[in-house]
């Protein structure tokens, strides 16, 4: 066993960007030791992502920064494709609220953002950050997980883990460990990207714009309240080092009227997009999330999304093992949710960015033609935060006698407003986070004395949801009133009596009939006990 004058934790994570924050908070408010090794003294000073959809907003609130982010997130509002001419390809207005209960798409300042992330993990005191320290060495057994890190001045700290987790992106350390091969698909364009801050206030309409142009595609969005980017892609017979330069800058910025008289640069930089997924998100005690695990094109803003959802999948199924609620063969589940809801994300991404980076311009003017056409037909196409798939097909949900997954296990749970007693807002703020089954009669009428035993230990949130209308006052513990009619209506909708759904919001399955609660309570407590399938 490795031991020594290590440190020990339960969880070590390498890279304390917002996917690092968030699942190392989530995994500290259950409860468990939390270190992270990050390389940089302070968390980084530039905006990278600048948004986040209603799934990821979900999480954040979870992490519990909710009330912590008007500062620097605003609604995304209206986003447009025009092509070169200015005709209006496609336009869209994300919903202020959607199913998952908070806005479609948020704008946001990532370091405000990751600030706002560290603020809270510094709060929680199980939660140990080393900055200024790189991982050097990682040596493993069967029981634990032994990492050197080495902190700017030379000194070198051994941490002795029960699980490590790599949040140290596209060039992980950890990923080097776990001995994956990586697909990649195959697409890459190369962008100029530019954070701008304006003198004067400014109205954007629309406020978030993508120009289709063969001669330079390019991209005017918001970055949260005050800031704004703009991005350039790279053309043919253009060099990295023409674009990367500050005249350049200036010069493409002045397609949209800034200059130094009335912007300052925050930065400027050229990236290349990249598209690749591990194909092994985890190996014995050794995990991935975040880019560590996958990167892809920015088209349809789900790489930090995606990450958020990498750790809220993790953290619970973690959360289980390290608690002894859970054999370790359900973490063999989390590459089997993930891998194939980033490759769905990836190639949606590859899909859009095709259509927005065309620059033949006989290509480009067929594509316009199909895209007015289709407006004129009454049929416009879907956008970039339409029709991603947002259910999971296989891993930990509710299975028949057979093993196989009974519909409509894997659905993402729709979040309304409830009440009880004096309390009124989201479901999630009122009933709180985890395990919740949702029941449409008492729970001591459909469930026994055993099944309410073992949720209890488990920490599920057993509810009864009553119809809107009904006095809050009467709502006991153990209910809620469905304000909003969102809850009673999912369950009716497939004709269910109760619906057990998962810390990560995702459907582990529901039953028909009451007399088949207990049968779907015994079908999650068989699968935390057995071993993974064979694949």
């Amino acid at each position: 066993m490795l031991s020594g004058d290590a440190t020990r934790t339960d969880v070590l994570i390498v890279g304390y960007g917002p996917v690092g924050e968030v699942l190392a908070i989530l995994l500290a408010q259950r409860g468990h030791e939390v270190t992270v090794v990050e390389r940089y003294p302070t968390p980084y000073p530039m905006p990278r992502a600048v948004a986040y959809d209603g799934e990821g907003a979900r999480i954040l609130a979870a992490a519990g920064v909710a009330d912590e982010l008007d500062g620097i997130r605003e609604l995304t509002r209206d986003y447009t494709w025009n092509n070169a001419a200015g005709d209006t390809l496609l336009h869209l207005e994300p919903p202020a609220l959607d199913r998952t209960g908070w806005p479609a798409s948020t704008s946001m300042y990532q370091p405000g953002l990751e600030q706002v992330l560290a603020d809270r993990g510094a709060r929680l005191p199980n939660l140990t950050v080393l900055r200024a320290h790189v991982a050097v060495d990682l040596v493993l057994d069967d029981e634990r997980v032994l990492v050197t890190a080495r902190s700017a001045e030379g000194g070198e700290r051994r941490i002795s883990a029960s699980w490590v987790v790599g949040c140290d992106g596209a060039n992980s350390f950890v990923r080097e460990h776990v001995s994956t091969t990586v697909a990649d698909f195959g697409f890459s364009t190369d962008w100029l990207i530019c954070d701008v801050v304006l003198n004067e206030p400014r109205v954007f309409s629309p406020n978030n714009l993508q120009i289709c142009d063969p001669a330079r595609p390019r991209t005017a969005v918001s970055a949260g309240p005050g800031h704004r980017r703009w991005e350039f892609m790279r053309v043919p017979g253009e060099t990295l080092d023409d674009l990367d330069r500050e005249e350049t800058v200036w010069r493409l910025l002045g397609l949209f009227d800034l200059t130094p008289e009335n912007a300052a640069l925050d930065r400027f930089a050229v990236y290349s997009t990249q598209a690749r997924c591990a194909n092994r998100w985890r190996s014995g005690r050794l995990l991935l999330a975040g880019d560590a695990a996958h990167v892809m094109p920015p088209f349809i803003g789900q790489g930090m999304c995606s990450g958020f959802r990498d750790a809220a999948n993790l953290a619970w199924k973690l959360g289980l093992v390290l608690s002894g609620h859970a054999g370790e063969a359900l973490l063999d589940s989390y590459t089997v949710e993930r891998r194939a809801h980033v490759r769905a994300a990836i190639e949606a991404s590859i899909t859009m960015g095709r259509i927005l980076c065309e620059t033949d311009p006989a290509a480009a003017a067929g594509r316009d033609a199909y895209l007015l056409g289709a407006q004129r037909r009454g049929r416009p196409v879907q956008g970039p935060h339409q029709g991603l798939a947002d259910s999971l097909r296989d891993g930990f949900l509710h299975r028949n006698d057979s093993g196989v997954v009974i519909s409509p296990a894997g659905e993402l749970v729709p979040q309304g407003t409830v009440a009880r007693a004096a309390e009124r807002g989201p479901f999630d703020t009122v009933v709180g986070t985890g395990f919740v089954l949702l029941l449409v009669d008492r729970p001591e009428e459909v469930l026994d004395h055993e099944d309410i035993e073992f949720l209890h230990d488990l920490g599920v949130h057993i509810v009864q949801v009553l119809p809107a209308g009904t006095p809050a006052d009467q709502a006991g513990q153990d209910a809620v009133v469905d304000v909003d009619a969102v809850y009673l209506s999912y369950l009716a909708e497939t004709a269910a009596a109760a619906a057990l759904v998962r810390p990560d919001f995702y459907l582990f399955g529901s039953v028909g009939a009451a007399d088949g609660v207990s049968r779907l309570v015994r079908d999650l407590r068989r699968q935390l006990a057995a071993p993974a399938p064979a694949r």
